[in-house]
């Protein structure tokens, strides 16, 4: 069952180590078990109350199962007559989203976005031939917008859904950002012929200057987009006043990927092919482009950056196939290349070279390293688990060899790879509230994965589906 999913150490390099037994009486650690202020804070998130699972003196050994929980919560073991969010997490973070996959939807193009809606109600799907959908999750995964996208280049790079769910922005490689209603009664939204698709300008004074935006994400207020940009820029739109208020010479090569590192707005990180991660602190800038800090670590550029939310930590995923985690209090005001790799490598149409798999940053500031996904031919975007269900105790990830990847924050361990795609899996994304997640493919499929129940596994109609588990 779920819960008894091993460490499988072979997937996470931590940068500190102890051995020895936890503080609540469990197994000693791995060699590489990530020992750090985000571990303990992990546990107090999805470590449930001792006292619901004991049943005489001794030692509490984790996890509990949920029937002990439930006698315990009966009993009042606790104090509280309830489960706390602690208790809650431990109990749901097992059962994990592994049996599928079942067929969402299948286009025709390429899939590039997938992404869940902040309450899990709708979900949205981005393809390359200039169509987004959004599904009505509630009722049947009916399509509730059918958008045709209006004026795009080469494919649809990124997606984001207002705070209040009324409106969608939509980016590719050009400067103009799109914003569709998605509250209208129109079910088909064809770009200014069935409805306006209103068009936001990131060029800085209307310039020609053209570029493509690969990253767009709205502020926690849905008051500011900010954007990352293949001319090695990151951009803030103030929507209220209609006009870019910001722009930030931030990297040395393409932005990838950027984001709010909390609700305040204030901290920004951002990922770039320079191969670094960088912090910005838009109150204290000393001058215009200057970084909080930078994090160095990765020996190759960087697809994609998630924020836990909490303006502290982020995970990256990069073109050196790995995924790391960042403290920013960890980060440095001056960066450094070191050169460990010669020759030229296109991560677009070559493999990783296998000797490049053991180099290691010499000023590697990460807190751990996560390996065994692959991340070639597209900006493979990973993430942490939501926090209400699992408490964030795992990361997962898209890989260019057709599958998602579950990995266990803390032991690094590999817990789940889920096989059903034929081409990379460029997004996923997992249910807020629910174990249920949704994987897009260059193959053209939306496909649905859900916890078991009966612990028995279904295979999709359509394909062949199989389920690793790693004890």
């Amino acid at each position: 069952m779920m819960s008894r999913f091993g460490k499988d150490t072979s997937g996470c390099d931590g940068e500190s180590a102890t051995n020895g037994s936890s503080a609540i009486g469990g197994p000693s650690k791995p060699s590489n078990y990530l020992d750090h202020e985000i571990a303990q804070l992990t546990k107090l998130r999805s470590m449930p109350q001792g006292l619901l699972g004991r049943e005489g003196p001794g030692r509490l050994r984790l996890p509990i199962s949920t029937f002990k929980m439930l006698v315990g919560r009966e009993g009042n073991h606790s104090g509280r007559g309830r489960f706390s969010s602690a208790d809650g997490c431990h109990v749901l973070s097992r059962y994990l989203p592994v049996n599928g996959a079942f067929r969402v939807d299948r286009m025709k193009s390429r899939a590039y976005v997938s992404q869940f809606s902040a309450d899990g109600s709708l979900f949205v799907a981005g393809f390359q031939e200039s169509h987004i959908k959004i599904y009505n999750v509630n009722g049947g995964w009916k399509v509730q917008k059918d958008i045709l996208a209006k004026s795009l280049r080469w494919t649809i790079t990124d997606t984001s859904l207002s705070p209040d769910q009324h409106y969608l922005v939509y980016a590719s490689m050009s400067p103009i950002v799109h914003v569709v209603n998605v509250g209208s009664a129109a079910t088909e939204s064809v770009a200014n012929i069935t409805e306006i698709h209103d068009g936001l300008d990131f060029s800085v004074d209307n310039s020609d200057d053209e570029f493509g935006i690969f990253s767009v994400k709205f502020s926690n207020d849905g008051r500011e987009l900010v954007a990352a940009s293949s001319n090695n820029s990151i951009y803030v739109y103030d929507l209220e006043a209609r006009k870019l208020s910001l722009q930030i010479p931030a990297h040395m090569s393409d932005v990838n990927t950027v984001c709010f590192a909390d609700e305040s707005g204030h901290l920004l990180y951002s990922g770039s092919d320079d191969n670094l991660c960088k912090v910005w602190d838009r109150r204290c800038f000393i001058t215009k482009g200057q970084a909080a800090g930078v994090l160095m670590g990765h020996l190759e550029g960087i697809t994609f950056i998630d924020s836990r939310g909490d303006g502290r930590y982020l995970i990256s995923n990069g073109k050196d196939q790995t995924i790391k985690l960042w403290d920013i209090r960890k980060m440095s005001s001056t960066a450094m290349y070191p050169r460990l790799r010669e020759g030229n490598w296109d991560y677009r149409w070559m493999e990783y070279p296998p000797h490049a798999r053991t180099l290691k940053h010499p000023h590697d500031q990460s807190l751990a390293t996560y390996r065994g996904h692959s991340v070639l031919r597209t900006l493979i975007r990973c993430y942490f688990s939501p926090a209400y269900s699992t408490g964030q105790k795992y990361i997962y990830t898209g890989s260019s060899d057709s599958s998602v990847y579950i990995y266990d924050l803390v032991s690094g361990a590999q817990v789940a790879r889920l096989d059903y795609h034929e081409a990379p899996v460029r997004d996923c994304s997992w249910h807020p509230l629910y174990p249920t997640m949704i994987s897009s493919s260059w193959d053209g499929d939306i496909a649905k994965w859900e916890f078991p129940g009966s612990g028995r596994q279904t295979r999709s109609k359509h394909r062949r589906c199989t389920w690793r588990k790693f004890y």
